[in-house]
Formats: structure tokens, sequence, C-alpha cells
């Protein structure tokens, strides 16, 4: 097919590459890059055709949902037309009707195997394929020809059965040539179509041009002219590595889109290209001619790597995100003011190929040198560098900000400097640079980025508890809608799949990438203790257990369960996950994080309503910011959630995995502003070692009194030891400075079990009488406070008794956070001499 009439599509602009396509020269390039090996078992190169195949897990082509259906489909985990008007008119859900359903059709399907016509003569059958009336269509018309016109006999006497299926003279046509001019249906009507407008056309040239039939797997390049076709396929097997899924549905469409485009090199957009196109095909194209493009650069020897504008796509640099999709696909350098810097940068990145992250963060610093260079004198001459041009260039990355405006963090900036003072050593070490200016280097001392403290009022990143129980209403939303791996998997699986993974976040506080690789059998049960076995990828302390709930482990156990049917639709790479990848492009044999977050953050958007704690001036519940749900944050949850019902500190710290407690003391620290509103509450509630009310200021209960193991003290000496001098050794219960108030109940409780406990001991050995005396008189003591301050609570309204047992939750978490010791005593060996 001759090229010249597309050319005069071209727009005005591209004009001078009329001669350069015209010649042939490109499409021979084209045809020279290709790669021969590419799906060789669903592309044929001979025909132009691609047929998807069912055992090629990067192409979205399956079989019918319906199990007991063998028609071919494409997306994947969908139903065939069939299937889908049947499932409509079923009462039973979609997963249930695939399991159950049994299709019976009246006619075969495209790909089946189709019964044969069933006249005979002579013991001889026809084989042709049944058309109607349990005859082929040849047979059929001769009996309807007979019939209509009431000939004499029998048409059974002049028929005579068929001994061949003639073929579709179409390339790679499955459907047989049984109508008119030995076409198939399907291309005998269009050849009638087309004789409307050229009465004169000859059936074979025109079939030999002609796609096949087309299922909704395959795709025919077939209609494209030439050096588009060549472009198109080109351009395919450039983008295929960077795909998930390869769709051919909208290949398909792009194609037909395409029909009247002479090349994919034209300065003209997308949109105008393919004005009817939907966003899926827009971004295949968009793809396809962004390789095209590269490949044109390269063979006019103007490749990308030769400008100001670097393709990232060509260079090989791909998104570490799952879908290793690069955004943005191109770099203008210009914005760069000095062309040594400029230079440096795009040696570095055409040398090192770096991945994106690392050029990301290369580039911004770049970027924010380069404008405070700028601002200085005598900047584009390498040679004339000097050491206040280093200090400018430190102090730019000192105030840097994210590209979206926002305040960036210490180690934002701090990765940004790095990078950008390696990139000047690697202009040095391998001489890009060699005129640059020895005077241009980094003090360690002085060119330092301070870190700063972070804002005690700010801690706390933890999903209040509210909050998380109305998650939990809205948990039959996880996971549909926009749910990554739903391409992957059946509608039902994502839910159950990003359920079990959100019960594991909240109820075992593991982090998100923990979570994410779990081991298959990551469930072990001794002594009726049901333990979740886990990999401190962070720590690198692997097979770690930590006990799990009944309800968590059922929730794993229903997933362990939908997985193995899953086994043979996912990539064997994952094997050994409870959460595999889904897809073979997967840098990782498990699920990536980055799914889990974008599907969380898509559920918490599609939430009606979330409410924070509290209410406005006119008594509505205020919203709760939904940026502060995220995966990490529910470690912070489970780490409060156990400091607010006491377990111990050492305990939590095992629990979280930790080697310092003070990491995990980080984890539930009350900021400034809730303590102060909760010392406020329960300065009022004060009382004394005989249980009377001693009302102080809030100044007075922070100044002048220390917490001590069952309520505040006000003694001088132990006040300025911060609680470690106590005269008498912490018998609070017969100390006039002794000031408990209500959050310290739970001490006081499990302190009085203790001391009857030692009191009954102590029974038990006949000690003296004034041992156990002091034993009774302490019990006594402290069991006239709690009484009195019991009395005290139960005659408060019921809303200010709740606001009372909020602020001694968040000050019993607070002094949690804290400790000391109690009694320094230096312990004495029986064989000291003294």
């Amino acid at each position: 097919m001759s090229i010249v009439p597309a050319l005069s599509r071209l727009p005005a602009s591209r004009t001078e590459n009329a001669e350069e396509l015209g010649n042939g020269g490109w499409a021979a390039w084209l045809r020279g890059h290709l790669d021969p090996a590419w799906r060789t078992s669903e592309w044929r190169q001979d025909c132009w055709l691609f047929t998807g195949s069912v055992h090629e897990p990067r192409s979205s082509v399956a079989l019918c949902r319906t199990e007991a259906c063998d028609t071919v489909v494409s997306p994947a985990n969908t139903f065939c037309p069939f299937c889908k008007e049947e499932q409509k008119r079923s009462p039973l859900p979609a997963a249930e009707f695939a399991r159950a359903f049994v299709p019976v059709r009246n006619r075969v399907a495209f790909g089946g195997v189709p019964e044969q016509c069933s006249f005979t003569k002579d013991g001889q059958r026809c084989v042709r394929p049944r058309h109607c009336k349990e005859l082929c269509a040849t047979h059929y018309t001769q009996w309807k020809t007979h019939t209509t016109r009431k000939a004499v006999g029998r048409w059974e006497d002049t028929a005579v059965p068929y001994a061949d299926t003639p073929a579709c003279p179409a390339p790679a046509c499955p459907l047989p040539g049984l109508y008119g001019r030995g076409l198939c249906r399907h291309h005998a009507q269009r050849f009638r179509e087309h004789r409307r407008t050229h009465p004169d056309a000859d059936v074979a040239p025109w079939a030999a041009q002609q796609p096949p039939y087309l299922a909704p797997h395959q795709f025919s390049l077939l209609p494209l002219p030439e050096p588009l076709r060549w472009e198109v396929l080109y351009g395919l097997q450039q983008v295929d590595p960077w795909l998930r899924i390869f769709e051919p549905p909208q290949v398909r469409r792009m194609v037909r889109d395409l029909a009247e485009t002479g090349t994919l090199i034209g300065d003209i957009t997308d949109q105008q290209m393919c004005p009817r196109s939907t966003v899926a095909v827009l971004r295949m194209l968009g793809r396809v001619r962004t390789a095209v493009r590269a490949g044109h650069a390269q063979y006019t020897g103007t490749a990308p790597a030769q400008d100001d504008v670097l393709d990232l796509r060509a260079l090989g640099q791909r998104s570490r995100t799952p879908a290793g999709i690069r955004r943005p696909k191109t770099i203008d350098l210009r914005t760069i003011r000095q062309p040594w810097l400029r230079g440096l940068l795009r040696t570095w990145t055409l040398q090192q190929r770096p991945d994106a992250d690392e050029f990301g963060r290369t580039l911004r610093g770049v970027e924010l040198a380069s404008r405070a260079l700028a601002s200085r004198p005598a900047t584009d001459d390498p040679a004339g560098l000097r050491y206040d041009d280093v200090t400018a260039v430190v102090e730019a990355f000192r105030t840097a900000l994210k590209l979206d405006g926002a305040p960036a963090g210490w180690n934002y900036r701090m990765s940004i400097a790095s990078h950008f003072f390696a990139l000047i050593d690697y202009g040095r070490r391998s001489g890009t640079a060699g005129t640059l200016s020895a005077a241009f280097v980094r003090d360690p001392a002085l060119h330092r980025i301070p870190e700063e403290e972070a804002n005690e009022d700010e801690i706390g990143k933890a999903i209040p508890e509210p909050v998380i129980r109305q998650l939990d209403v809205h948990l039959h939303l996880l996971g549909l809608g926009r749910a990554r791996g739903q391409r992957s998997l059946a509608p039902d699986d994502p839910q159950l799949m990003y359920r079990t993974l959100y019960i594991l976040l909240k109820d075992t506080g593991r982090r998100p990438l923990e979570v994410c690789s779990l081991p298959r059998d990551c469930l072990e049960t001794r002594n009726d203790q049901i333990s979740l076995v886990w990999n401190n990828h962070k720590a690198r302390r692997h097979r770690r257990r930590l006990p799990v709930t009944t309800p968590t482990a059922h929730a794993i156990r229903t997933w362990q369960e939908r997985r193995k049917q899953l086994e043979p639709s996912l990539p064997p790479a994952g094997a050994d996950y409870l959460f595999p990848a889904l897809t073979h492009l997967a840098t990782r044999p498990y699920l990536h994080t980055s799914y889990l977050s974008e599907t969380l953050r898509h559920w918490v958007n599609s939430i009606p309503h979330l409410h924070a704690e509290g209410t406005d001036t006119q008594g509505n519940p205020l919203p709760f910011d939904r940026t502060l749900i995220y995966a990490y944050a529910f470690r912070h949850s489970y780490a409060q959630r156990h400091a607010d019902a006491g377990t111990p500190l050492d305990v939590l710290r095992e629990l979280m995995d930790h080697k310092s407690v003070s990491t995990t003391q980080r984890y539930y620290t009350v900021s400034l502003k809730r303590k102060r509103d909760a010392v406020t509450k329960l300065a009022a509630h004060v009382v004394d070692n005989h249980g009377r009310p001693r009302p102080s200021s809030e100044a007075a209960y922070e100044l002048r009194s220390v917490a001590v193991p069952y309520g505040g003290c006000t003694e001088p000496s132990n006040v300025k030891a911060a609680g470690g001098s106590c005269p008498i050794r912490f018998q609070c219960a017969g100390c006039g400075f002794y000031r408990p108030d209500p959050s310290y109940l739970p001490a006081i409780e499990q302190h009085l079990n203790e001391l009857r406990a030692d009191r009954e001991t102590a029974q038990a050995m006949d000690a003296a009488e004034f041992v156990i005396s002091a034993f009774t008189a302490q019990i006594t003591a402290f069991e006239q406070v709690t009484d009195r301050m019991r009395r005290r609570l139960a005659a408060l309204p019921a809303t200010e008794r709740q606001e009372i047992e909020e602020a001694s939750t968040i000050l019993r978490k607070a002094r949690a956070g804290h400790t000391h010791a109690l009694l320094p005593l230096t312990p004495v060996s029986r064989t000291d001499p003294t």
C-alpha cells in the first residue's frame, strides 16, 4: 500500500519529513529494530495478527469466569457475553453463579468446535458445520429453495455431502468460506459494502488486505498503512516491558482510531490524532508514540540524550512503583541555568543510568543549587566558583520546600544535599567537571543541615479508637472500586485480601512491609496459644513470634483457604507468601506496599463521614482529618491501645520488637496540649492521704509535685530528686505529702492486691505482729482513699465523670512513657563483711 496519500494528511510542521518517510528508510529502520522473539506464542508476523493466549500471564486474556465455560475473554476475570446475559437474569451472586452455572448454547461461540452437518447420503456424512435445521449453510439453502418453490421430488436426491470445508481467503480468518465468492459471512458482508463504492473490485486482492474476524482477545495491524503499521508494532514491542498487563482490546481500538493516520511522529496531540478514543486508549497511544519518537530520534541522529530534553523512558529509566510507569517522561534541562552544571547532570544520567528515585532527588538538588548560584556573580564559569558559593548552595538546601510547596523534612533536605554533592564528586572523579574550582567543596563542620527538634505538641500519630471503630463499620467498602489488583483477581478476592491486610495492621501493629511480606504459613499454635510468625526487615530479625487473638487468626485462615484456590492464576514467584505479587512484572514476590497504601487511601476517602473526638460550638461532631489515616499509623494505634490498657512498658517493648524502651515510648507519648487539658480536669480532684479534698492549681500540680507509684508527692526533697528520694521509703498511705487523684486508682488497686497477698504470706510465715499490723494499716489507709475518691466521682454528672476518665487515661499514658528509679537501693551480699 502506498504511503503518499497518508503523507498528505501530515501536519504542515512535519512536511519536511515527507521525503524521508516516503523513501522507505524509516520503515526499513523500524523493521531492522524489531524483536523477532516478541511474544512468539501470540504474535503472527506473516498476517499481522495478535491472538492473546490464556497461558501467557502478562496478557489480559483468560477463560470465561464461569467455571464450566471455555470461551476466551479479555480482559480477564469477566463473563463472556452469553454468560453475562444469564448472570443478569440470575438471582445468584456473581461468585456463586460462576461456580454453579453450566452454559448450554444454541449456537457455537467464536473459537469453539461446531457440530457437524447432519446430511448423510450413501453412507457419507457432510463434514461442514451446522448452520440451521441441523444442516450446513449450503444444504440449508438447498432445502429452503426446494421448499419455497415447491419443487417436485426430494431435495436430498440432488444434494451431495461435502468432504471439505473451504477456508475464508482473508489471512488467518478462522471462519469457513461458505458464503458469496467463497468468503465467510463476516467478510462477505464487508465485501458487499466495499463493492458499493468500488464496483469493479476483485475479491482476491481485497481479501488479502483484510484482517480476520477478530475475537475480544485479538487485534490485527493489517488495516494500518505503511509505515504506520511498522511504527505501531515497534512501539508496542518497546512499551511491552513497561506494562503490567498487555490488553489486546485496547490495541484493537487504537488501531481502529488510527486508520486515517499516516504516521505517529507528527506534532499533533494524541487527542487530535484520535479524537474518539477513550482515556485508556489515549494512554496506550501516548506510550507507543513516546517509544516511536525516541526511535525516530535515533534514526535521524538526534537522540534525546544529545539534546537539553532528556527522554527518561528512552534511557531505560522506570519508576520504582509496581506499575513501572515513569512520570514525567521527559525532563527539560534548560531550567538549569549554568551550562557546566547542566552538562554534568546530562553526562551522569547517560553513563550511570540512575533509577527514578535517585535521579529525582539529584535533579531537585541541582535545580536548587542552580537557583542559588544564579543570584551570585560569575557562576557560569566552574573555575571561578568560591567557598562562599558552596555556603549559598547549602543554605538553599536548608530552606528547601517540597515540589508541592509544603515544608520539607530534615531527611528530605539531607538527601537532596547528599545527592547533589555526590554528583559534584562524580564530576571530579570522571573528569566531566575537570575545570571545577577546588574551592567549591563542602566543609563537613560548617555546611551541615541541623536536625530539628520534633514539636512535642505534634507527637502521636495514632488513629483514635473511636475513628477505628468507624472504619470497622465501613469495612465492607474496603477493596471496592479502585482497589489495586482487581484486574488480576476476581472482584470478590481483592475485598477479602485487603480486609485481611487491614485486620493485620490494626490487630498486630506490624509495619506495612512486614504485613505484606508475611510467609504463607504464618500461624503457629503452641499450648493453645496462636502466634503470628513474621520477619522484622528493618532490624533484620527474622522468624519473630507475636501472640494474636482468635478473630485475627480466623481472618488469616479464611484468606489462606481462598489463596489456595487462586494458586493457578498467581505468579509462581510469590508461592511462599501469604499476599503474593499480583503481576509478573512486580519487583518483589509479595504484594507491594504501595498497593496497600493506595487502596487504603481510596477506601478512607470513600467513607461518607468520619467524626473526630469532640464537637464544635453548635454541638455538631467535628470531621476527622482523613490524611492522618495511613498504613503505618495503625502501628502507633496498636502501641497506644496497649498503653491505655496498662500493659507494662517492658512487655510493650517486646510486643513492638524494639531493642530500646525509649523507642517504644515515642509511639504513645502524649502531647503537651492533651496533657495540660488532662491536668486541668484532674487538679480539682486531688485528695490527701485521708481522702480529704486537696484541690490545687495546674501550676502546683505540675511544679510542686512529682509522680510516685500510687499518686503525687509534694515532699520538697522528693520533688527535687524527681521522686527518687522518699524519706519514708514510699509508704505513701501514711504520708502527709501524699496527693493521689483519680488517674491513680488502677495503680492503687493493684498495690492493694499486692499488700493483701503480702499480708497473707506474712501470716503464713508466723511473722511478728507489728509486721501484720503495718500491712493492715497500709491496706486500710489506701482503702479509705479509694473509697472517698470513688464516692466523689459517683456524685458527679455522667458527662463530667466520662471527661475525668478520659483525662485519667491520658495521664496514665504520659506516666507510662517516663520511668524513673523509685528506690535506689544497693543490695548487700550475705558474705559482705559489713
